[in-house]
């Protein structure tokens, strides 16, 4: 028996966590009960958090609802470069509610104690920063920044200021893996070598056509100020695409390394421990969705992390398709000696199927022992079965081991539940500027690695390109 699964037994005894069954009602029981009476819990008006939404596209209306989710929460005012979205706020949020253009205002308020950084990825960290500077607690969406140059000078602010922040990688709260970030520290799938994780999407709304706003012109856009993080040889007339659409842009988003493969990699370093790769490899194609994009809509990577102290060495493989026959899925494979965890969705569930691989080496079948004449294989039998007992040729059988979490369970409230406790408790950060930038570069590098078509080499204990 290896030492990794007597390492898993003992971990586990006797509990009821050995079955399928148990793992889906019991145990996700457990932690839905903890959160159910975390989320209710009374909050005191001492206890109240205002916050303001810098960002009022897809995921700042979505950051948004999942952060008023939290008990406490009170929305103060929002920030979006379109008209139109300010308009659509005041429809949700009521008539009273503070809108602007500048994130600057938002940022003067006294009234505000948190601002939520959702705005196209050129201005995750500027925000943030100045964010930090004027004493307001971050819920910056990922990647947090647009460049890899701009992580250690974001971090080196957070720790001046002390300001809270958190990273919006939800996968980092999940129950499903904080679940499978214990199972796989007991040794359940022995010692890991390689891990397969992608993203498939077979949609124009899944490669990011979202529909453009009939008024989404000049007069209702703040253009300039759209694009004022970007050089002048990046500088370009006003175009509806650009501003609505702009993840296919490489001067505005980070395409799909940036905004997938982090999902990915943040799952990844949260379940292992690591603090990143030594070196990163990437290709890709605009296979399909020639719409003016200049990021490409088929992208893979090959990611090596070395041995630390935290883990052993192995390799990642990340893949997104933006036309896959295989429609709308995604997963993340994390496989070991003696099984594999598949970890599907975004934190809802995980399963575990074990493989061993048995002592003896086996004989017969796909083998060169039918090429030898009879005799030959009847001495070679007969001194196989004396030399390995039918126990060693056997590998272990066991069930899969299938964990979900409750049907009304959200990854998002709970990512961000930790966000507020963290602001009201001083409760350390689950997801912060460090875990944070340590698995954006990695993404950011594979755009790197597949724009200059060469190897990137990334010191992750300095954060630093080599």
């Amino acid at each position: 028996m290896s030492t990794d699964r007597r390492k898993f037994l003992k971990h586990l005894g006797t509990s009821v966590l050995l079955t399928s069954a148990s793992l889906n009602s019991f145990a996700a029981k457990q932690e839905n009960e903890v959160r159910i009476l975390r989320d209710k819990k009374r909050v005191s008006p001492n206890d109240k958090v205002r916050i303001a939404t810098i960002g009022m596209g897809i995921m700042g209306f979505n950051d948004t609802r999942a952060a008023l989710a939290v008990p406490g929460v009170e929305l103060v005012g929002v920030c979006d470069l379109y008209k139109g979205r300010l308009a659509r706020s005041k429809e949700v949020y009521g008539k009273d509610l503070f809108t602007t253009m500048d994130h600057r205002e938002i940022l003067e308020r006294k009234d505000i104690d948190a601002v939520i950084v959702a705005t196209s990825d050129n201005w995750h960290s500027q925000i943030a920063i100045d964010a930090m500077r004027k004493g307001k607690a971050v819920y910056s969406e990922k990647p947090m920044v647009h460049k890899i140059s701009q992580g250690l000078e974001e971090i080196r602010v957070q720790k001046e200021t002390k300001a809270v922040f958190q990273v919006g990688s939800q996968r980092v709260s999940s129950i499903a893996y904080r679940k499978a970030k214990e199972m796989y520290e007991a040794g359940a799938i022995g010692k890991i070598n390689s891990i397969e994780a992608s993203f498939n999407r077979n949609s124009g709304l899944g490669a990011w056509q979202y529909t453009l706003p009939m008024d989404g012109n000049i007069q209702n856009v703040d253009w300039a100020r759209f694009q004022a993080t970007a050089p002048p040889n990046e500088k370009h007339d006003f175009d509806p695409l650009r501003f609505f659409r702009w993840r296919n842009y490489r001067e505005y988003g980070t395409g799909v390394a940036g905004d997938l493969f982090v999902h990915l990699l943040s799952g990844i370093h949260f379940i292992t421990g690591s603090k990143g790769p030594e070196t990163i490899f990437s290709i890709g194609a605009l296979d399909y969705w020639k719409d003016g994009r200049n990021v490409p809509d088929v992208m893979s990577a090959v990611i090596q992390y070395g041995e630390t102290k935290e883990h052993p060495a192995f390799q990642v493989t990340l893949r997104v398709n933006f036309v896959s026959g295989e429609g709308d899925y995604g997963t993340t494979k994390i496989i070991g000696s003696e099984g594999v965890m598949d970890l599907g969705g975004e934190g809802e569930s995980f399963s575990i199927r074990k493989n061993h691989i048995t002592d003896a080496p086996g004989i017969g079948g796909w083998d060169s022992l039918e090429t030898y004449p009879e005799a030959e294989q009847k001495k070679l039998l007969a001194a196989y079965n004396q030399r390995w007992t039918k126990a060693q040729q056997e590998a272990p059988k066991s069930e899969p081991i299938v964990y979900r979490a409750p049907e009304d369970y959200s990854a998002n409230i709970d990512h961000m539940t930790n966000f507020f406790d963290a602001i009201r408790t001083g409760k350390p950060i689950v997801e912060d500027a460090v875990f944070g930038f340590r698995a954006a570069a990695p993404a950011l590098a594979c755009n790197d690695s597949y724009f200059q078509k060469k190897v990137i080499r990334w010191d992750a204990e300095n954060m630093k390109l080599v």
